[in-house]
């Protein structure tokens, strides 16, 4: 029940909300580029198949990946204005069919996107570990679209002007390899200018050594077709697939974005003219083929240098967790040493208050200041060993509302001195989880602070809510935040060790221009 229930909410992403000031603009400037987008797929179109290189495709995900799945119905409904200005969509025809076949890739789109972060947020392996889930999604998203359309090109064939089961397969499979080289060729460098402009990202020169490797496994693979294709072998694309591959292997996803562009610049204009369509749609099947493993293989080689980096970091966690620990049990050994004389001391300087309550006031006031600064005293040592004593190592159940303020009170100063309000929404009081009281109040300051110092005097509001099996606390403010998902600080990777730990997760979302960092724990007792 709970995968489906979390499936459910991934769904939920599809409904759209108010866009903001800045989302409008983007899809008021998404509506002229798509129509000179879909304008420039003429050329690489034809009269019984779609364009084999779409690059409004490239344009939709990247829109969809970056503002969410929530903008599918917004897209959807700039395209089919879009297309009506065409004549894709012709108000005096089967306008309700041909509305449904603008619409139904956009909404293949927001499905595959909708998916993927779901999986993302669900998934431990390297596949998750981004960049690798905008890889998966700029290849299923595709593939989804032509899936979409497939019952509709059986039952009514007319509308794509095809018949047969060959033209019809023909006509599918154009379709998505037009939408495959239209995403990977330009969603990519469209997702990284706007993280240039964000502050996210930045240009980085290549080192020389690189980029010769990478220019001479190229040109060797390029050689390698044109020798072949000279002896009459036509013109095979495993030796360009490999040296992609190779070359995304070796140094990113930059570099085999790169590649492929440079193979596309030679493909692209020789097919842009008139030929026959199973020579153009084998030649496209290729470059296709290059994009697709040449962009997967730069992912997943940036996907796991990232882990390789988590590891190494947590590596280091793990060893001043060790010297943490052995400083535990000697601060242990010190706090019972003096905790027995604190405790006499308290007691004695109360009695003396008592007995010199008439003794003059500044004796009266001295015995008083005695007393109180004793028993605070007295009152930090109990803290101290009780948070360094065994008993905290042990789970026990823990009211969420307990928890909260617990972690308030940590983080208060802090918000205090960066002038932070700190705004709770209203909490069950029947909430309880599972866990260790000390690690999950760690992991929920961690969260905080990190918030705290993107914000400044700004108001960060956190939320409690329950879904099925779990309790979602979440942590949303609406400042700028330059960290990216998988190479945020230690105070993160130690909150989401916690919280795992813990059978919970930690997720991250931006909506509605808020960064929201989610806690989602397990319930604990009746209420699971």
């Amino acid at each position: 029940m709970g995968t489906f229930a979390t499936f459910g909410r991934t769904l939920i992403r599809l409904i759209p909300t108010p866009p903001t000031g800045r989302e409008g603009l983007v899809l008021l400037g998404y509506a002229g580029a798509f129509l000179l987008a879909h304008r420039a797929a003429a050329f690489w179109g034809g009269s019984s198949y779609y364009s084999l290189w779409f690059p409004a495709a490239g344009l939709r995900l990247a829109l969809l990946w970056r503002g969410g799945a929530r903008l599918t119905v917004a897209v959807a409904v700039i395209e089919i204005v879009m297309q009506v200005f065409n004549g894709v969509v012709q108000p005096a025809g089967d306008w309700p069919i041909q509305i449904v076949g603008v619409a139904r890739p956009v909404l293949a789109y927001g499905l595959t996107v909708a998916g993927v972060r779901w999986a993302t947020e669900r998934g431990q392996t390297s596949l998750v570990t981004p960049p690798m889930p905008f890889g998966l999604a700029a290849v299923l998203a595709p593939i989804a679209a032509a899936l979409f359309a497939l019952p509709s090109a059986f039952l009514q064939p007319a509308i794509t002007h095809v018949d047969g089961l060959r033209q019809i397969i023909a006509s599918l499979t154009a379709f998505a390899v037009g939408d495959l080289l239209g995403v990977l060729l330009l969603a990519p460098p469209l997702l990284w200018l706007e993280d240039v402009v964000a502050g996210r990202a930045s240009f980085q020169r290549p080192r020389l050594q690189h980029a010769v490797e990478a220019v001479a496994v190229l040109a060797i693979s390029i050689g390698m077709v044109v020798a072949l294709s000279g002896i009459g072998l036509g013109l095979p694309a495993t030796p360009v697939l490999l040296g992609t591959a190779w070359i995304g292997l070796r140094f990113g996803r930059a570099a085999a974005w790169g590649a492929i562009v440079l193979v596309a610049l030679v493909v692209l204009p020789h097919t842009s003219g008139v030929m026959p369509i199973d020579e153009r749609l084998s030649l496209h099947l290729s470059l296709a083929a290059v994009v697709v493993v040449g962009y997967l293989a730069g992912s997943f080689a940036e996907a796991e240098a990232r882990a390789r980096v988590d590891i190494a970091r947590r590596d280091r966690m793990l060893f001043q967790a060790e010297r943490l620990k052995t400083l535990r049990a000697m601060s242990v050994a010190v706090i019972h040493e003096i905790s027995q004389p604190l405790s006499t001391l308290a007691i004695e300087a109360r009695h003396l208050a008592e007995i010199t309550v008439n003794a003059g006031d500044e004796i009266a006031a001295s015995a008083s200041l005695i007393e109180r600064k004793a028993d605070a005293l007295s009152v930090l040592v109990r803290r101290l060993r009780r948070f360094g004593g065994r008993a905290v190592d042990e789970p026990s159940l823990l009211p969420v509302n307990a928890l909260i303020d617990i972690v308030l009170g940590l983080a208060a100063p802090e918000a205090k001195s960066a002038r932070v309000a700190l705004i709770v929404g209203p909490i069950d009081p029947d909430l309880v989880v599972l866990g260790q009281e000390i690690e999950l109040a760690q992991a929920l300051v961690n969260v905080l602070r990190n918030a705290i110092q993107a914000c400044q005097t700004r108001d960060i509001h956190v939320g409690i809510d329950q879904d099925a099996q779990d309790v979602i606390i979440s942590v949303a403010n609406p400042c700028a935040d330059t960290a990216p998902y998988a190479g945020m600080g230690v105070g993160t990777l130690v909150a989401r060790a916690i919280v795992e730990a813990h059978n919970g997760r930690l997720t991250r979302e931006e909506r509605a221009g808020h960064h929201i960092v989610r806690l989602t724990l397990p319930l604990a007792g009746d209420r699971k």
